[in-house]
């Protein structure tokens, strides 16, 4: 039986409120939803930062947890029984253990009823790693529980291709940057087809993130990607499920069922 690790600080108190946000990503292939990414909010709606910017060291991994636990329960009430994906944020600093410290995640599942291949974790690479090594063992891990692991913001950051190498996750997010007005960029619409065609050959999902406008769209979907998330189909709305009233390629984008 996994036991709680020394440095959990479980008997920290978190000195403010929070929320998620729900925001879709759609499979253009499909013309489905195909999942949701919950994000962090302030208790009237306020911005990720109005949270993140108070978390202290002391208080990392007992706000992790809170976030997940959260996360997880709320879409298992959203989701009624839908076959979509969650993708949750975590913050690999605050993971001293990987099987010790997911088990509160377990917990929620299972109370939720939702189904753990349809849990996807993202780390970012805005988050300093300090240690290579335990962010490969929580991948690791994680696999073995049968989640989804993706890599946050990919080609911004303190990493890049070299934990791309290192870790292989299951899903690349391309960070916004790189496709802010990229039809206007032949530099960026190269830098993409060769991230595309990297993931391709190591069996690599490819999510475009940030997605703004029909021209951005254009050239990702000729570069080969078919997930996306942006306001060019949804905002997040906050503990609910916004409606994507983006008409794609082949008919109207529709919640699986």
């Amino acid at each position: 039986m996994n036991t709680p690790c020394a440095g959990c600080h479980e008997d920290i108190r978190l000195p403010f409120e929070f929320k998620m946000a729900f925001q879709p990503i759609v499979d253009l292939n499909t013309q489905q939803v195909w999942g949701y990414e919950a994000l962090v909010r302030g208790a009237n709606g306020e911005g990720a930062h109005s949270i993140l910017s108070q978390i202290t060291d002391d208080m990392r991994y007992k706000f992790d947890q809170a976030s997940r636990v959260m996360a997880i329960e709320t879409a298992g009430a959203l989701f009624a029984g839908r076959d979509l994906r969650l993708s949750i944020n975590f913050m690999p600093n605050a993971v001293y253990e990987p099987s010790a410290c997911i088990q509160k995640s377990l917990a929620a599942a299972k109370r939720a009823e939702f189904p753990r291949r349809n849990l996807m974790f993202e780390f970012t690479e805005n988050e300093r790693i300090t240690d290579p090594a335990h962010v490969q063992r929580i991948v690791e891990t994680y696999r073995r529980f049968g989640f989804w692991t993706a890599l946050d913001d990919f080609g911004a950051g303190y990493a890049g291709l070299g934990l791309l190498a290192r870790l292989q996750p299951d899903l690349i997010k391309i960070d916004m940057e790189l496709l802010r007005d990229i039809h206007l960029s032949r530099a960026k619409q190269a830098i993409i087809a060769g991230l595309v065609g990297i993931a391709r050959t190591l069996d690599i999902a490819v999510l475009a993130e940030g997605v703004e406008s029909e021209q951005e769209l254009t050239v990702l979907r000729a570069a080969g990607i078919s997930l996306f998330q942006g306001y060019y189909f949804a905002k997040p709305a906050l503990m609910a499920l916004p409606p994507v009233p983006v008409i794609g390629e082949g008919g109207p984008i529709r919640a699986a069922v």
